[in-house]
């Protein structure tokens, strides 16, 4: 024992070896019981956290776990270099290490507690009024994370003594120009905060703009994709769209049929108004016909038909079933003409001779 306590008695860096051995004991103390203490006072907070009748502060507690147990390991490290008796410099170099260590376990937390959000709102998506928009919401909760990490890294780098007002001060005529080059990069990501909050379309919407026809893919911070109908990709700047005419095909409520069918002038009046009524009468009956808009009119003597204007809609707005409707209506009305003695007009034209000269009539060539 004489022995054990003479070497411990020695000295190593001006520090005996029992002074190093109780600092490491510390250390180890308060890295292998990280966890346990970590879930200790995690558990306090759920206690606390259980009370309420939301979700949502409970997963922040279990979001801070991890930033948590490091703290504890830095509490362990702190205790070891105190115990110690270290030079001036050292010391020095220990108190910008802590409280650079702190800064970082504190923005940390905040950073997960973010990502805590971001899951809430897409758990939520769909309960949350019309008015509220998921992608504006998670656009917001990015620039609040970029935020977060910025400033972390300021405040520890200012920490150590580095000051950043001067090196932002002396961007100058640099910091101008680079503005002027990022001008379309700042136009875009405007542009997107207009799509996010206007919402003119989602995805796998089926939209239409003067540069670009097809179906939403994702809306991007710089751009959204559309893939055309030939299945080609077009990434669409958002400040081009944000300025852009956009028709939203997809959120139609019906779609319309419009157009003229020409019947043949030898129809007269009686077959024309029967045509009419009946047309009338056989779009009013069809289930997939709207019967609130329907006009069916003669409207027109053209050069070479009788002119009937059709003007109604289908109540579906699905593609394909809108052609088999139309394909429908189109062989009722044939029908309708038909069965009522008519024909359908086709571009002519007739030339009436009143006297034939008499070198034809006598057969002299001319």
């Amino acid at each position: 024992m004489n022995e054990i306590k003479e070497i411990l008695a020695q000295n190593f860096l001006g520090n005996t070896y029992s002074q190093w051995a109780i600092s490491f004991a510390i250390l180890l103390f308060f890295i292998f019981l990280r966890s346990p203490l970590a879930k200790a006072f995690i558990g306090l907070l759920h206690k606390a956290s259980a009370k309420t009748k939301n979700t949502l502060d409970d997963a922040i507690v279990s979001a801070v776990e991890p930033p948590v147990r490091l703290f504890f390991v830095l509490i362990g490290l702190y205790g070891m270099l105190v115990f110690l008796s270290l030079p001036e410099a050292v010391d020095t170099f220990n108190s910008h290490f802590f409280h650079s260590m702190y800064a970082f376990t504190l923005f940390w937390s905040l950073y997960r507690i973010t990502n805590i959000f971001a899951d809430f709102v897409r758990e939520f998506e769909g309960k949350i009024s019309n008015g509220f928009s998921t992608d504006l919401a998670l656009f917001f909760i990015k620039a609040v994370k970029l935020i977060i990490i910025v400033m972390g890294f300021v405040i520890m780098v200012q920490e150590w003594g580095y000051d950043f007002t001067g090196f932002l001060a002396s961007l100058g005529l640099g910091g101008l120009a680079f503005a002027l080059a990022a001008k379309d990069t700042a136009a875009n990501l405007f542009g997107s905060l207009v799509i996010f909050s206007d919402k003119p379309f989602d995805v796998g919407d089926w939209i239409q703009t003067p540069n670009v026809e097809g179906t939403v893919e994702s809306i991007g911070i710089r751009s959204t994709r559309v893939r055309t109908f030939s299945k080609a990709l077009v990434a669409v700047p958002n400040a081009t769209l944000a300025n852009s005419a956009i028709t939203n095909w997809s959120r139609m409520t019906m779609r319309r049929i419009k157009m003229t069918v020409g019947l043949t002038y030898d129809t007269n009046s009686t077959q024309m108004q029967n045509i009419l009524t009946q047309v009338r009468q056989m779009l009013n009956d069809d289930p997939d016909i709207d019967n609130k808009t329907i006009l069916i009119n003669f409207t027109d003597f053209q050069d070479s038909a009788l002119g009937i204007f059709c003007y109604f809609f289908t109540k579906t707005t699905n593609w394909q079933e809108y052609l088999m409707v139309r394909e429908r209506m189109n062989l009722n009305i044939m029908k309708i003409v038909e069965d009522n003695k008519a024909a359908f007009a086709f571009p002519s034209q007739s030339l009436y001779i009143e006297t034939m000269p008499d070198s034809v009539s006598q057969g002299t060539e001319v």
